[in-house]
């Protein structure tokens, strides 16, 4: 048989497996009171206690007690904690899903935009606009650069 434990906020609950009416507690070798199946520690501290119950002397069950507690904590029953795992999923997957369809989207109406070139062909370039500080000389205006002497070197 198994000691039962139960945790409650700050309140330890540990029951014997003895069923006798005269039990003995021991918690780190110091001998108890209580003569109870039932030994109820209030506001546990988090260390590691050794206990024992025994009933007059002959049946003893030991166990090493290293239970983590605290004041604000609060229990959830295991479908609470499924249904807030399931929700959480849920949640994840449509978030998913909706970033998915959305960037499908996107990605077809880009190709159709102002600024992107066609695909296809590959279109020649119009040869650049020529600057008119060096446009070639025409045939009668000579005279614009008449002014102008050679230079011999």
């Amino acid at each position: 048989k198994e000691f039962l434990v139960e945790i409650s906020g700050t309140t330890v609950t540990i029951t014997c497996p003895l069923t006798e009416d005269n039990i003995v507690w021991e918690v780190t070798g110091t001998r108890l009171p209580f003569q109870e199946r039932k030994y109820v520690i209030e506001n546990h501290d988090s260390s590691p206690v050794n206990v024992s119950c025994s009933a007059d002397g002959k049946k003893r069950h030991e166990m090493y007690l290293k239970a983590r507690v605290c004041a604000n904590c609060e229990e959830l029953d295991a479908l609470a904690v499924t249904g807030i795992i399931t929700a959480d999923l849920l949640i994840t997957f449509g978030v998913l899903i909706l970033v998915y369809y959305f960037s499908k989207d996107r990605k077809g109406r880009a190709s159709a935009s102002a600024g992107s070139r066609p695909r296809g062909q590959k279109m020649q370039r119009p040869p650049p606009v020529p600057n008119p500080d060096y446009e070639p000389i025409r045939k009668g205006q000579r005279d614009v650069y008449a002014g102008l002497e050679s230079r011999g070197f």
